[in-house]
């Protein structure tokens, strides 16, 4: 117990748990997930216990889901703007009254589609914006040694989350409806917009120079507000958009990988458990799913950086390739149990590598805008992949369709190899502006490094 103590004080005091705005971040995520998880159990129940049934609910969801989509590039534009910390305060408190709203509407009687919509599409806008402006935040509380650690961190918390929040929720409803546990939603979202504004990252801990130096920073800023002029203006999102080589070869296999899953676990999955594991089965592979994904971000916490991020990537990606290609194939309940779960343990190591390369290889100033662009290839593939899935499905049968997902993602993957700019990347290394015509300057260095090491750059063949 002694070890145990000493080891725990050592943690809090050393990485990102050292840093009080990260532990307060954490605590406010909890709340958060929780919460939503108890309105994720307590909308379909309100609404289904009504007269509306499926129809409503389904058209209250695309109310919720479309402007989600459409609003997260403007989350990543303005997070870069204003900072990732205010626009999720922001969000947050729109997002606690709009939940306050529906928890009212829902203790008065049952609402109908004029109440629930203006709330949902509130929601979903709001979630939007969120989104990449909560990717900001660790890079603004952490050294970027601390980041991968701080992601799966971060990661962890969201599961622990995602597994006490429907059990929550669904002892709120069943005893005493759906308005305590929206309120409960409410509550969480109030705690969370608490916790962000008493966070200070390290730019408001260095933002309190003297008099002097303010004079001196005002008389030197330029016209982006930034210090030093466009002497020390950083590449803009648009040079990043046409030359950053390694945002395109993630966005791409973000899209490959997105649609290969998203059919497989939302369509094939759930049809393959009705043909001969029950609904007890299928819950038991979510369940494993969502297990398997906490277990990979414990990994991922827990291990050392590695010097060649990409060919961790791709090993994972096989991984995951063959253990969903096996669940059809593996014996019944329990292999498929064990196929889901080695699955989603290299799928949760994996997520955090690519995020913290991102976090690490974007220029501050864009972090919120690249990470809308991801997280569009993500959510925005949704409804092509179940549409895709659900045919393919239909023709192929639900076993067959594992395979050739799995085989999609682990090629995926591979392929980006062969790309200079991915494969070649090395921890630590962030992208700057390109040298001008005849210039010398290089396209990225790694942190805290010289600018001389090697060059990247989109025009350069790729071997």
């Amino acid at each position: 117990m002694a070890a145990a103590g000493q080891r725990f004080r050592t943690a809090l005091a050393s990485g990102p748990m050292a840093a009080r705005g990260f532990r307060l971040l954490l605590a406010g995520q909890l709340s958060s997930t929780v919460g939503d998880y108890c309105y994720a159990v307590a909308l379909p129940w309100l609404i289904l216990s009504g007269d509306g049934g499926p129809v409503l609910l389904g058209t209250v969801l695309a109310c919720y889901g479309i402007p989600r989509v459409v609003t997260i590039p403007l989350g990543g534009v303005i997070a870069d703007r204003f900072g990732g910390r205010p626009v999720m305060l922001a969000a947050d408190v729109v997002r606690a009254v709009a939940v306050g709203i529906l928890a009212v509407v829902a203790a008065t009687g049952t609402p109908t589609l004029a109440q629930l919509a203006p709330i949902a599409v509130v929601l979903g806008a709001s979630s939007g914006i969120f989104i990449p402006a909560s990717y900001t935040l660790l890079p603004a509380l952490l050294a970027k040694e601390d980041l991968g650690r701080g992601n799966a961190l971060s990661t962890m918390v969201n599961q622990v989350g995602g597994l006490l929040g429907p059990t929550a929720g669904g002892a709120l409803v069943a005893a005493f409806g759906a308005g305590p546990a929206l309120a409960v939603d409410a509550t969480s979202f109030a705690v969370s917009a608490v916790v962000l504004a008493r966070i200070r990252t390290r730019a408001d801990a260095a933002a309190e120079p003297s008099e002097a130096s303010e004079a001196a920073d005002g008389e030197a800023a330029g016209q982006d507000g930034t210090p030093g002029g466009s002497a020390t203006r950083g590449p803009s999102f648009g040079e990043l958009l046409r030359h950053g080589r390694l945002l395109h070869v993630i966005l791409v296999v973000a899209l490959v990988c997105n649609l290969a899953f998203n059919g497989t676990i939302e369509v094939a999955l759930p049809e393959l458990a009705h043909q001969g594991m029950g609904a007890t089965g299928y819950g038991v592979l979510l369940t494993c799913l969502s297990l398997g994904g906490l277990a990979g971000s414990v990994v991922a916490a827990r291990s050392r950086p590695v010097e060649s991020p990409a060919y961790l990537f791709a090993v994972l990606a096989v991984v995951m390739g063959v253990a969903l290609a096996a669940v059809p194939y593996a014996g019944g309940l329990a292999g498929a149990a064990v196929c889901v779960c080695v699955y989603a343990v290299a799928s949760g190591w994996q997520n955090i590598v690519v995020v913290t390369m991102l976090q690490v290889w974007t220029p501050p100033a864009l972090i919120g805008r690249v990470m809308s662009l991801v997280m569009l290839a993500v959510m925005g593939t949704f409804p092509i992949s179940v549409a895709v899935a659900g045919f393919g499905v239909r023709h192929l049968g639900a076993a067959p369709f594992f395979p050739v997902a799995g085989a999609a993602i682990a090629l995926a993957v591979l392929c980006a190899l062969t790309q200079k700019a991915f494969r070649t990347h090395r921890s630590g290394t962030e992208y700057t502006a390109r040298a001008p015509a005849g210039g010398t300057a290089p396209a990225v260095v790694p942190a805290g490094s010289s600018p001389r090491p090697r060059h990247e750059s989109s025009q350069e063949s790729q071997r």
